[in-house]
């Protein structure tokens, strides 16, 4: 039977990468039912919101959703569609891995590790304004709650364990943040403390971005706040190559939306030139959610063979292949 999942096209280059992850996700042998929705500027156009009700709908009634990249209309509304998705669900986790991949030339090698972030609270709370009338100040309230930091670092812990993964590491600020963020150290602490079979650690935060440019390798499964698990996965991205190469999972209790990371890219949009293998790696990840382990692992091959092969790379690889081309790269291994 056919498990139902909300397909969001996007903005940009996310119809032309979405397409791309849908043909290889059924040639991987999943057992999916797309269901075709409107968000993002776009749907201002045709809905007059960027996230309209029957959008919302979907995604509540299949608990699954796939997207490409959303554009926040400027200027009213929505400070942002993605972070109103993660409210409106309450998405907790925000799990980013980092691979090396065979054939992306980068400074590294060798690289894999995981960005876990707190997705609802923190410094993305919503909670900020002007404190006088001339607009000259403004201040924001970050909001961390012992409920919200359990429960990450809970998923941190599940998930080292589930991926045979070694240890799990705490990202904070807590020597200066003291109220926030010591909250969120001691609500991981005594977490982990009923995970002894998982290796604990805490850094802070700035220390933690220069050790991931030393030594990155020393690292396995990071769990962090949602300003922190920002600014770090987009590092770690950095790391193997780029957003290019890098999918997002946004997990909550009754739902989950799986994602490119990376941006609408307006200047090359209808070009065919994008890299969609973000999205076919939002697409392992959603595969993996629900259990078609198979599929899974037979579309993360061939996404990791063509890559290495390196006969058909897009322009933010070093090559010159269009979509469609890196497309049947990838399918031509799932065959």
């Amino acid at each position: 039977m056919a498990i139902n999942v909300t397909l969001i096209p996007g903005d940009g280059i996310g119809p032309e990468v979405v397409e791309s992850a849908v043909l290889a996700i059924e040639a991987a042998g999943a057992r999916l039912e797309w269901q075709r929705a409107a968000a993002g500027a776009g749907a201002v156009t045709t809905h007059g919101t960027p996230i309209p009700a029957e959008t919302l709908e979907s995604i509540r009634r299949n608990k699954l959703a796939l997207k490409g990249p959303l554009a926040t209309p400027i200027g009213e509304g929505f400070r942002s569609v993605n972070v109103a998705l993660r409210k409106e669900f309450d998405l907790y986790a925000n799990v980013r891995p980092a691979r090396s991949f065979a054939g992306v030339d980068t400074r590294y090698s060798n690289i894999d590790l995981v960005v876990i972030r707190e997705n609802t609270q923190g410094m993305y709370s919503g909670v900020e304004h002007f404190v006088d009338e001339e607009r000259s100040a403004a201040e924001s309230i970050s909001i961390i709650t012992r409920k919200g930091s359990e429960r990450v670092v809970e998923y941190a812990f599940n998930f080292a364990k589930t991926r045979g993964r070694r240890k799990v590491t705490l990202v904070h600020k807590a020597n200066i943040l003291k109220a926030t963020s010591g909250l969120f150290l001691e609500a991981g602490r005594s977490v982990a403390a009923k995970h002894p079979e998982i290796q604990f650690g805490e850094i802070i935060v700035d220390n933690c971005a220069m050790q991931l440019v030393k030594n990155p390798q020393q690292f396995d499964v990071l769990v962090t706040t949602n300003l922190f698990g920002d600014i770090l996965s987009d590092l770690t991205s950095g790391l193997i190559g780029g957003l290019g190469l890098t999918a997002g999972a946004n997990i909550g209790k009754d739902a989950a939306i799986f994602e490119a990371v990376h941006g609408t890219a307006p200047d090359i949009a209808g070009k065919g030139i994008a890299n969609p293998t973000a999205v076919m790696l939002a697409g392992v990840q959603l595969l993996e959610h629900i259990g078609e382990r198979t599929a899974a692992d037979r579309l993360v091959t061939a996404i990791r063979e063509a890559i290495a092969s390196k006969e058909a790379l897009t322009g933010d690889l070093g090559g010159s292949a269009t979509t469609r081309m890196f497309t049947q790269s990838v399918l031509k291994r799932l065959k």
